[in-house]
């Protein structure tokens, strides 16, 4: 096998996100052939000995890919003072499965666990502008106003928040059901963008990541992705390829021109009338 970053071997062996697997490296958890690995540090695990943690890298796990519709009163990470339920407790399978994104413990709906790091990577990472669509009902009925604000983004800790597609599913006497589709994910977003426009948010279930769609999975209730969501859902993760820039004809022509400096040709006035008064 040819040699590739250390942190991509081990995600894909079931250590983490490639962004968790590249803070072990930073930790001096991990060591190839008996010296402390750094990042950037390419490897061949059929040819070289990694450890981590004082152990001997464990053989790839099969890639496993879970889907749960999280209750409310759920947190998504584990909990280590053993006071909350955990999600990952709601799905009897064993193996080390980690959340892809998370969902506070006020929110419920599509949550996916999986031990591909390389997936969870790029369906997380802010760079590939992944979308995540929740419905949400907020207090009161928001104006246009109020709603086009929340499209363009306001600023919260000195950041303005990503434009945003916020469309109304429907109004009640007291409330306001939402659908928003976000391509970024900080901590409590939603409700404090909700607040600060002064429609405090009652409720968020995420119901899609990416293409892949919560549907009728009753609340509490866990599957396993099928072989054609688990398609979808790679094929967009693809790198998409940039369209080379075309030149036209003239400009082309134009360049070309200005190459070439024939004599007595495309000279200025300024250096021939130099010319003269030095002869």
């Amino acid at each position: 096998m040819a040699k590739e970053r250390l942190q991509k071997i081990l995600a894909r062996a079931g250590y983490g996100s490639r962004r968790s697997c590249e803070e072990m490296i930073e930790q001096k958890r991990v060591s190839v052939n008996g010296e402390l690995a750094t990042l950037g540090l390419k490897a061949d695990p059929d040819e070289d000995e990694i450890w981590v943690d004082g152990s001997r890298l464990r053989p790839p796990e099969p890639m496993v890919y879970v889907m749960l519709n999280k209750p409310k009163g759920v947190i998504s990470d584990e909990d280590v003072a053993g006071e909350k339920d955990a999600a990952r407790e709601m799905i009897p399978l064993p193996g080390h499965l980690y959340p892809v994104g998370r969902l506070d413990v006020a929110s419920e709906g599509l949550m996916l666990f999986t031990n591909d790091g390389d997936l969870a990577h790029k369906l997380t990472h802010p760079r590939f502008e992944h979308t995540k669509t929740y419905h949400v009902l907020v207090e009161g009925n928001p104006s246009e106003k109020a709603l086009a604000t929340w499209r363009r983004g306001i600023t919260l800790d000195g950041e303005k928040t990503l434009p945003a597609r916020v469309e109304v599913m429907r109004r009640e006497r007291d409330g306001t059901w939402l659908e928003i589709v976000m391509r970024e994910g900080r901590k409590r977003q939603i409700r404090r963008v909700g607040s600060a426009l002064g429609h405090p948010v009652w409720a968020i279930n995420r119901v899609k990541i990416g293409p892949l769609e919560l549907g009728d999975l009753p609340t509490g209730a866990w599957r396993i992705l099928t072989e054609d969501e688990l398609k979808l859902l790679k094929s967009v993760l693809r790198p998409k390829r940039r369209p080379a820039k075309k030149t036209s004809k003239h400009a082309a022509a134009q360049r070309g021109k200005s190459s070439r400096s024939p004599s007595g040709r495309g000279r200025s006035k300024s250096s021939t009338s130099k010319k003269r008064r030095s002869t």
